[in-house]
């Protein structure tokens, strides 16, 4: 097994001399993974090996056909716990087990399972929140936070601001719990990726799509993507008196809140938080760790400290000598 290289995409060789290549825009390998479908990793058009789910997401994120799903004898994929139809990549190419993990989480929420780790020889890992300051809650106490705070401002609308893939589908869950008179509404984004998971997976989204003409009563919610400091949001909660709320992992810092410009932040991630990741390289027990995507520099001198022989991915970077 060759290097792993961080390009256009992770890179790395199969002692086939085949070129795996995840998570790329223009994929230039044998093998191209595509780990989920959130913008920075969806660029792949021709044979991917992905998920149904990933590969329907693409298509209803980006329009057209979704892209080719193929096999490879040498890859095995699991459940990553980052959002639906996320997988982690297994490849055995019978000298080495690298395990790609793309973004991942281990803990459950709403309606998804956290990713279970398995051994592999190589972990390449993202590190979004890869630093000490980034714990979470645990999730049961964040999703009862985020109800608590729409159930105590049931008698206005509110605004809840989420990724259309992931973040979005737990948020119109979590309102669904709360106990409010009006209505649940999604922007288009959000309602195409609704459909796509419908599809696949045991879950519904009691939602109406929000229009031009709709209107926001006291009690209803609108989930939509985006910034709360559009000329759009501001006039709708002028008009309304609507309550702006912000999910993010980056939330732990109160000072999102405010450079969001919201009323309420909750750390709703996607991603495992710092110690998350430590389990999940324990868990591995890898013989060496490649980190990529955040702060992948911190995490490696830690796993370092901890006794992993431990690398941060640079972009273009050819050989182990350049680390």
């Amino acid at each position: 097994m060759g290097d792993v290289r961080l390009r256009d995409g992770v890179e790395f060789d199969l002692a086939s001399g085949e070129t795996v290549v995840c998570d790329a825009r223009r994929p230039d390998g044998d093998v191209a993974i595509l780990s989920h479908a959130h913008g920075d990793h969806l660029g792949a058009t021709g044979g991917v090996v992905a998920s149904e789910l990933t590969a329907s997401v693409a298509a209803a994120r980006r329009g057209g056909d979704p892209p080719t799903l193929v096999e490879h004898p040498a890859i095995d994929l699991h459940n990553a716990g980052h959002v639906p139809g996320s997988r982690a990549a297994l490849v055995d190419d019978g000298e080495r087990r690298v395990l790609y993990t793309g973004d991942v989480s281990t803990r459950d929420r709403a309606y998804l399972s956290g990713f279970e780790p398995v051994s592999a020889d190589v972990l390449i890992v993202e590190s979004t929140y890869g630093r000490p300051e980034y714990v979470f809650p645990d999730q049961a106490s964040i999703e009862a936070a985020v109800v608590d705070f729409l159930e105590d401002t049931a008698d206005r609308p509110a605004i809840v601001f989420g990724y259309a893939f992931g973040r979005a589908q737990t948020a119109q869950l979590l309102v669904g719990r709360a106990d409010r008179a009006g209505r649940i509404y999604a922007s288009e984004s959000v309602m195409a990726v609704n459909a796509a998971v419908e599809a696949h997976l045991e879950v519904e989204f009691p939602v109406e799509p929000w229009t031009e003409d709709a209107t926001l009563e006291s009690g209803d919610v609108l989930v939509r993507p985006g910034s709360p400091r559009t000329d759009a949001v501001s006039r709708l909660v002028e008009d309304t008196g609507a309550v702006t709320v912000g999910l993010s992992g980056w939330a732990i810092d109160d000072g999102y809140r405010y450079a969001r410009g919201v009323d309420a932040a909750f750390p709703l991630s996607d991603h495992c938080d710092y110690q998350e990741l430590l389990d999940l390289v324990d868990a591995v027990e890898p013989e060496v760790v490649y980190t990529h995507h955040g702060f992948a520099e911190s995490l490696a001198s830690t796993l370092t400290a901890r006794g992993f022989e431990s690398y941060a991915l640079r972009p273009n970077q050819a050989t182990l000598a350049e680390f």
